[in-house]
């Protein structure tokens, strides 16, 4: 047995044991079960996106990136990378959780102006999905079908505050639930005060989301830099990688990539907004929604 094949063996078998250790310590301490969720779960998701033209870009880079370095590890990556490319740094994420808070302000706005007008929530509701944004239209149009297969306004909100799945638009929904078991005065006020809540916290992730792309630009740069000059060392002069071509080369190169995406990794994670917990998904959720 040669020195490099010595060598991949005591690598494979430190990585077999280190996960049979991890897999051990995860059955001895359980894991705390998620939260459930209404919408397509990530590997939906990641099937989704696949079967689009992203996706075919991908494939199509990682057989580019086969062909010129003959590297299989090589080909895998670029083709993850420019899979993920649009949402390196969590641009895409951020930009999506913006969509939505400003969706969900401009509904509590409408919402309130129907209101004004001395029109109930069961007329209010139905009339707001009209000027409803696209990304609360479906969640929307699900409640006013519930409405009008006569379920009880309550239950049927409580359930639009499962599709939308958003800590902010919990205390509205909540708001609502509540006027509509009580009927009290005040819920155009109320509602008023929520809006301007979401619009502030609008501003405040915008403000930051301005200072993190720089950042973000960077680290495509960077990564964008080191991919690129591989490539060209390839194309140029495939002999000064030579040392990649073997078996033990390309374990070393995983590794290499492995770090760049746990760089990558733990940027989304620093550009992710830590969110509260959700107000209607514990038990005041239950305690609403069982109310009579």
């Amino acid at each position: 047995m040669t020195a490099s094949a010595s060598q991949l063996l005591a690598i494979l078998l430190g990585a077999l044991v280190g996960g049979g250790l991890f897999v051990l310590v995860m059955g001895v301490r359980g894991l705390e079960p998620g939260p459930q969720r209404t919408g397509p779960g990530p590997l939906e998701r990641l099937a989704r996106d696949f079967w689009s033209l992203r996706g075919l870009a991908a494939v199509l880079a990682g057989l580019a990136a086969l062909a010129v370095t003959r590297w299989l590890v090589a080909g895998v990556g670029i083709a993850l990378l420019a899979f993920t490319w649009r949402g390196l740094g969590g641009a895409a994420s951020e930009r999506r959780a913006t969509t939505r808070l400003e969706a969900l302000a401009t509904w509590t706005e409408s919402l309130r102006d129907t209101i004004a007008g001395a029109v109930g929530l069961e007329q209010a509701i139905p009339s707001s999905l009209r000027v409803a944004a696209p990304s609360l239209r479906e969640p929307l149009s699900r409640l006013v079908d519930r409405m009008h297969t006569r379920m009880p306004l309550p239950e049927a909100l409580l359930m639009f505050a499962d599709d939308l799945d958003d800590p902010a638009a919990d205390l509205i929904i909540a708001a609502l639930i509540i006027n509509a078991r009580l009927r009290g005065p005040g819920l155009r006020d109320l509602l008023g005060s929520l809006a301007a809540s979401v619009r502030e916290e609008l501003d405040m992730r915008r403000k930051v989301t301005a200072e993190r792309k720089s950042t973000r630009r960077s680290v495509q740069i960077v990564v964008a830099v080191s991919v690129g000059l591989a490539v060209v060392l390839a194309i140029i002069d495939h002999s000064f990688l030579t040392p990649y071509d073997g078996l033990l080369g390309q374990v070393v190169l995983t590794v290499v990539g492995a770090i760049y995406a746990a760089g990558i990794l733990w940027l989304r994670k620093l550009a992710r907004f830590e969110t509260p917990e959700r107000l209607l998904g514990g038990p005041v959720g239950t305690a609403l929604g069982g109310a009579g």
